[in-house]
């Protein structure tokens, strides 16, 4: 009886244990970005969110996880004909991202090949209706073009295609070797506009800088002249100041000697004295004509006199 109850209770331990097990193996948590389609018996049952949830076991299985993030897959060249006839090389990138996981599951066997299958026939349509020029020079256009039928064609798989990229576009090598000597010729004439205008813009601050020049010196001469005759007026100021000061020198001391005389009271003989000297001066000018007051012709007389006195003294001894 013992040995019963101990390998009951060996048994009932056991499958607690694997009840934890399969208990704890069937606790989901899906991670931020993601989804889980759970299936229930082999249908379709839920879609789960991100969070902690309870799978039952035995019964639901997890069909897909699906990532919610947008991805970009790089698709190699596709050949395509212009309309023209010239066959090129052209890459594409697609970004997309998946809306309903759901459809995205059920939808379409293998969604990547389907994407880039009918990105490969969406892109030779488009090109074949352009000349290579307008394909070469028309990349935006492509670009919406294609994402507006590649968007409308992949709603039915739960994708949403967000932007569509023309990688590259290989040309063939005869055409490439045309385009580089045509680019070639093109910045070589680019470079001789620049060049020129350049080199006019140059000359254009050469002349405004000889003009400047001009100008300069022209304000700097006049100036010069202004400066000069400003000098030469103030020279010929101070020398007539000069003029006038030495004027009114010599008359403050005629005055001053008038006063003098007054004030010594000369007689007669000393008046005609020095009216004499006065006369004598007078005589030393240029004048050709003198009047000589009748005072002066007896002093003059008087002066005769004494001399031929002196003279016959003189001759005598």
């Amino acid at each position: 009886m013992g040995n019963f109850m101990a390998g009951a209770w060996t048994i009932l331990i056991v499958l607690a244990v694997l009840l934890i097990i399969v208990i704890i193996g069937n606790i989901k948590i899906v991670p931020q970005a993601h989804s889980y389609v759970i299936e229930r018996l082999g249908a379709y049952s839920a879609s789960w969110g991100v969070g902690l949830h309870f799978k039952i076991p035995f019964i639901e299985r997890v069909a897909k996880r699906v990532t919610l993030k947008e991805q970009v897959v790089d698709f190699p060249p596709q050949p395509v004909i212009t309309k023209d006839n010239v066959t090129m090389q052209i890459d594409t990138v697609v970004y997309f991202q998946i809306t309903d996981p759901k459809l995205f599951t059920y939808g379409v066997e293998l969604p990547m090949s389907a994407i880039e299958n009918l990105t490969a026939t969406t892109l030779r349509n488009i090109i074949g209706d352009m000349e290579l020029d307008e394909s070469l020079t028309s990349r935006d256009i492509i670009n919406t073009q294609m994402r507006a039928i590649l968007d409308e064609a992949t709603d039915p798989w739960g994708i949403k295609v967000n932007r569509v990229e023309l990688k590259n576009i290989i040309p063939p090598a005869g055409i490439r070797e045309a385009m580089e000597k045509q680019m070639k010729a093109e910045r070589e004439r680019r470079e001789a506009i620049l060049r020129a205008e350049g080199e006019k813009k140059s000359a254009i601050l050469v002349a405004e800088g000889e003009k400047e020049s001009r100008i300069l010196q022209a304000e700097a001469e006049k100036q010069s002249q202004i400066l000069r005759a400003e000098a030469d007026k103030e020279a010929a100021i101070r020398i007539a100041e000069g003029e006038a000061e030495a004027i009114r020198n010599v008359q403050e001391a005629t005055a001053d000697g008038i006063k003098m005389l007054n004030a010594a009271n000369p007689n007669e003989q000393v008046l005609a004295i020095k009216s004499l000297e006065a006369f004598v001066k007078a005589a030393d000018g240029k004048a050709t004509k003198l009047i000589i007051p009748s005072e002066i012709q007896g002093l003059a007389g008087l002066a005769s006199s004494v001399k031929e006195m002196f003279t016959d003294n003189k001759t005598a001894e």
